[in-house]
Formats: structure tokens, C-alpha cells, sequence
């Protein structure tokens, strides 16, 4: 574990396990690093080398006021690997955490990067537009931010329901699940929560897509209630030149942590460094 500080002096987080080829994973919103620790655990253990930060605003790095938005976050991606000098790395996004990929490709090229797979991932863009209708409507996402403002903390634990399905008849999600994403939400700061709302519900990834020129695959449930396949996925891998969507059938968008899925996904993951 460690800390790069950043152009502007904010420190982020990280975590190092492992050696061999890096796989660098990039969380979700309102998430951290600690998200990724299953997954982590598998690449390390098969000769990887599994690093995860927690972005500006979440988990163990600075809170400052300003630089939500994705230029910033791409910018500290960028620095990070700069840092550890990672090259031929795999980057592994979940949800705005493709974002956070996508607008990395998009000024920074793929120098250093070999692979790229982006799950439950918000590019294109989320936002219901005349161009976009199927997308989410605004009054969604400012239904989102009047709940973090009333009551974060039990807008969390209602959240946790849809993130990962549980309010679907047979799931397979745990109490552990819910109270795991309620602990990380808590760790957000309420700033960068409602501004980074504001930056993924808003920002269009098309023009950042299309300049991506390794290897890449979109995994999606088509039951994901938070980030809908409609809009992001199956539109996405009609951008990115020579992309493959695999796509769960019920899955939702916490399909990395619940078991079942976990275990799925795991296994493309691993069989996705390999080939």
C-alpha cells in the first residue's frame, strides 16, 4: 500500500499485491479500492501483479473541494501509473470507473496499456438526451443527489438493494454485500458524491472510445439497474474498434461481489489476461 501525490498535492491511495504483469483495477462510484479485493486476490495469486486506488474524494485519499470531474481523475490515473511506471498494464474498470478509463485512453493513449475491460461501465454517455433517449432521464440523477443531501447514510442502504439486485426474486446477495458497499459509500466525502453525479450522469465518452486500439471487452448484466445496458454497453461496443460485449443474463451492476456472478466474472477476467 502507498500514496502518489499529485500535481495539485492531493495523495491517492493505492494498493500493490503481487508481481508479474500489472492489472491495474479502477473502482465504481460510491466505491473504493477494497471493491476490488476478490478480484485482486485471483490475479495475484496467478502471477499478477493487482494494483487499486481509491479515486480523489473515496476511501483512504485526499477530500479536496475542487476536481471532480474526469479530466482530473484521468489526470491522477495517469500520474499513478507514471509513478510505479507500469507498462504493458491491463486497466480493469467497473461502472464510472470507465469513465475514469475511457477519458484516460482519450488524452493519454495507450502507450502503456495493453488490455482494457470495462464492467458495468457508464460510456457513452448515461444522460437522456434527443440524441441519446435511451438513456436515464435527469430527474433520476437529481433524485440520487437529494438523497445523499437528506440522509447519506440511509440512502446508501436503500441503494445497496438495486446496485446489486437483491430486490430481484432469487438472488444470491448477501447481507455482507450490502453492508460492505454501505461502509465504502460512507467513506466518500458528501462533496465529491454529488459533484461526481453531476460527471457521470453528463459526460459523453463517444470521441475517448473511439481512439482505443488494444484489446478490449465490456462485460454487462442486462438486468443492471444502475448503469442500463441499452445506453452504455451495447453502444459502446459499436464505438470501440474490434471490442467483444459479453453480457449476463440477469446480471446486475454489482456482479463483481455477488456470489454466482463473482465467480463468473472472475473467470472471464482471468481467461481475459491469459489470451
Amino acid at each position: 500500500m502507498g500514496m502518489v501525490t499529485t500535481r495539485d498535492g492531493a495523495e491517492i491511495f493505492y494498493k500493490d499485491w503481487g508481481s508479474g504483469p500489472p492489472v491495474l483495477f479502477i473502482h465504481g462510484w460510491p466505491l473504493n479500492a477494497d471493491a476490488w479485493e476478490d478480484q485482486m486476490l485471483a490475479v495475484a495469486d496467478r502471477g499478477y501483479r493487482g494494483i487499486a486506488h481509491d479515486r480523489r474524494g473515496h476511501g483512504r485519499s485526499s477530500q479536496p473541494w475542487e476536481g471532480y470531474d474526469f479530466d482530473t481523475f484521468a489526470a491522477d490515473l495517469a500520474e499513478l501509473i507514471e509513478a510505479l511506471d507500469l507498462r504493458d498494464v491491463t486497466l480493469v474498470a467497473h461502472s464510472m470507473g470507465g469513465g475514469e478509463l475511457a477519458r484516460y485512453i482519450g488524452r493519454y493513449g495507450t502507450g502503456r496499456i495493453s488490455k482494457a475491460l470495462l464492467l458495468s461501465a457508464i460510456p457513452p454517455l448515461m444522460l437522456k438526451t434527443e440524441t441519446n433517449p435511451e438513456g436515464t432521464p435527469q430527474e433520476v440523477f437529481d433524485a440520487i443527489k437529494q438523497g445523499i443531501c437528506t440522509e447519506r447514510s440511509q440512502y446508501w442502504r436503500d441503494l445497496s438493494e438495486m446496485f446489486f439486485g437483491a430486490n430481484r426474486p432469487g438472488n444470491q446477495v448477501t447481507q455482507g454485500n450490502k453492508d460492505a458497499f454501505w461502509l465504502m459509500a460512507m467513506q466518500q466525502s458528501i462533496k465529491a458524491g454529488l459533484d461526481c453525479v453531476d460527471q457521470f450522469s453528463a459526460t459523453d465518452f463517444t470521441e475517448d472510445l473511439r481512439k482505443f486500439d488494444v484489446p478490449t471487452l465490456l462485460i454487462h448484466g442486462d438486468d443492471d439497474q444502475i448503469v442500463p445496458i441499452d445506453a452504455s454497453a451495447r453502444k459502446a461496443v459499436e464505438i470501440i474498434p474490434n471490442a467483444e460485449l459479453k453480457v449476463y443474463r440477469g446480471g446486475s451492476h454489482g456482479i463483481a461481489a455477488v456470489p454466482g456472478w463473482k465467480e463468473m466474472f472472475t473467470g472471464d477476467l482471468l481467461d481475459f489476461l491469459k489470451s
